[in-house]
């Protein structure tokens, strides 16, 4: 049987979803990003669920994104279009939850760095420790996203700066500038994180998720545009760089961190 790489509890209304692959620094590949999607879909339709919070194994990472290796067999496998129609039922699973009805808080208990960063800026909060750490990496690699998360939560002179740099966001600054709504201890994170989450399953749950719905409708392009907006530009205008030539460097160090390179 496969492994089960996100895991599902439930507590006093919170739903906590673990990305469970720790050895990997809960890189996403295509079984994580799956169970992700299906689980944050199965909590929003659960009526004892008021609140979501998405967080990663181990004390390194919440995630450090996609995972390369997966995506350099998958640029040798499949056809261009195999590849555009995958690319595409993920990045929708993205957009899914971003756009869940009830309300999703990052527990950023370690890095977030390229896809994860992409996640963990399409949730509604997030509450992170020191060990916290956030990279938009696109740009470095021949690629593009957040350009319909990242603005949404620490405005557009920030968000370019960091989408632009590719540049490491280290925990104060994250508070600083908004990614972050609370910066805590790391052994205080996990119950910073509750009482936030169980806070807000407390209250009434049609009011939080009509509160949620009317933010969504009323930014100036729905959520829904910008991401489709991207989608398109990524697959039409400028489509992203394989693993091959987006990731030189980490192939080479076989994917050992650079410290052991």
């Amino acid at each position: 049987m496969a492994d089960q790489y996100v895991v599902v509890e439930k507590t006093q209304g919170v739903a906590i979803l673990t990305m469970n692959r720790p050895e990997q620094l809960n890189a996403m590949n295509a079984q994580l990003s799956t169970e992700l999607r299906e689980a944050v879909a199965g909590m929003s339709a659960d009526d004892e669920v008021g609140c979501i919070v998405l967080t990663g194994a181990g004390n390194r990472a919440f995630s450090a994104g996609g995972d390369i290796h997966e995506q350099r067999e998958d640029d040798r496998k499949y056809t261009q279009a195999e590849l555009d129609a995958r690319n595409a039922v993920r990045a929708r699973g993205s957009y899914e939850i971003s756009a869940c009805a009830k309300p999703t808080i990052g527990m950023m208990n370690g890095l977030a760095y390229g896809g994860a960063a992409v996640l963990a800026s399409s949730l509604d909060m997030r509450v992170g420790c020191e060990h916290a750490s956030f990279r938009f990496l696109a740009a470095a690699y021949g690629r593009i996203n957040s350009t319909w998360t990242l603005p949404n939560q620490v405005g557009w002179p920030i968000a370019k700066e960091l989408l632009f740099s590719g540049r490491v966001v280290e925990a104060e600054e994250a508070h600083r500038i908004g990614l972050l709504n609370h910066l805590v201890p790391c052994q205080a994170l996990f119950d910073k994180t509750m009482w936030l989450a169980t806070m807000i399953a407390k209250n009434r749950r049609e009011s939080v998720m009509g509160v949620k719905a009317l933010l969504l409708r009323d930014l100036g392009c729905d959520l829904e545009e910008q991401w489709a907006n991207e989608r398109d530009y990524t697959t039409n205008v400028m489509r992203g760089a394989k693993a091959e030539a987006a990731f030189p460097e980490f192939i080479a160090r076989r994917g050992r961190p650079m410290s052991d390179a």
